[in-house]
């Protein structure tokens, strides 16, 4: 991947985000998918991962649609175990969004989105289920 091209998938800030945490940037975990070949996006749902400037996870942010559709939820930023939970809700649309930056996902995870989800989904049942 070149450098200069801009990322739909990785966004590194430019100005201050407006989500609650001292965030540089986001990676994108899902989105609707408008057009495959174009690969265009819709963010009528969408699921951002906050992190700061060396990469730790802050949390999620979620879209008002996906907020409504999950009303167990307090809002749209969600972090610790709602984070988690929300996430295991929404893992196979995850996995199948990210396979579509599958090169950049392997560059910042070192592993396919596929690998990576099916070994986090276990890590992230224990984390729910030891609560």
């Amino acid at each position: 991947m070149k450098k200069n091209t801009k990322s739909q998938f990785i966004r590194q800030y430019v100005r201050a985000s407006k989500s609650p945490w001292d965030d540089c940037s986001t990676i994108l975990l899902l989105a609707d998918v408008v057009d495959e070949q174009s690969l265009e996006l819709n963010f009528n749902n969408y699921i951002y991962l906050h992190r700061d400037s060396v990469g730790n996870v802050l949390g999620i942010s979620i879209s008002n649609s996906m907020l409504e559709k999950n009303p167990s939820f307090e809002n749209r930023y969600l972090e610790g175990q709602d984070m988690t939970l929300f996430l295991l809700i929404y893992i196979e649309q995850i996995t199948q969004f990210c396979e579509f930056f599958s090169e950049e996902f392997q560059q910042i995870f070192m592993q396919t989105p596929t690998t990576f989800f099916a070994a986090a989904e276990s890590d992230w049942v224990d984390i729910i289920d030891n609560a």
